[in-house]
C-alpha cells in the first residue's frame, strides 16, 4: 500500500454520462457546468460527464453518479494514485470511472455507493470531507 494518504472531497451534485456518435457536433448544453464537465471524443462516439440536470432527458444517458476529487494538486510524477483509490473501491465491488485532469484525479460512482465508498476509501485516503 502506497504510504501517501490523500485528501478526498465530494464535488457538490449528481452527475450523468451522456453518449453521442463520433461525428456529431458538441451539444451547447454540454458547455454549461462550472461544477465538473469532461468531454472526450474517439472515433467511435463523443462521451459528456456533466451535471445531472443539464443532460437533456431525452439523452442516451447513464444517470445518478456522485463524485469525489483528491484535494492536493498532483504532480505527473506521482505514481499509483489512481490505482491505490481504485483498488480499494474494486475491493468493496464498486464499479468506478476515473478522470484526470491537469492537477487531480475525479472518480464517479452511482450514488447508492457513498457510504461504501467513504468506508473503502478511509483505509487508503482522508475521508474526513467525504
Amino acid at each position: 500500500m502506497n504510504a501517501k494518504r490523500w485528501t478526498l472531497e465530494w464535488i457538490p451534485g449528481t452527475f450523468a454520462i451522456a453518449r453521442y456518435d463520433g461525428d456529431e457536433p458538441m451539444p451547447p448544453w454540454a458547455l454549461d457546468s462550472h461544477i465538473l464537465m469532461t468531454v472526450t471524443r474517439t472515433h467511435d462516439e463523443l462521451s459528456i460527464i456533466a451535471p445531472d440536470h443539464n443532460v437533456p432527458f431525452n439523452a442516451q444517458a447513464e444517470r445518478g453518479f456522485v463524485a469525489m476529487r483528491v484535494v492536493e494538486p498532483l504532480d505527473f510524477k506521482q505514481v499509483g494514485v489512481i490505482a491505490t483509490l481504485t483498488r480499494a473501491l474494486a475491493d468493496a465491488g464498486i464499479s468506478i470511472l476515473a478522470v484526470s485532469t491537469y492537477e487531480t484525479d475525479v472518480i464517479l460512482f452511482r450514488e447508492e455507493h457513498k457510504d461504501a465508498a467513504r468506508e473503502a476509501l478511509s483505509a487508503v485516503a482522508d475521508t474526513s470531507r467525504l
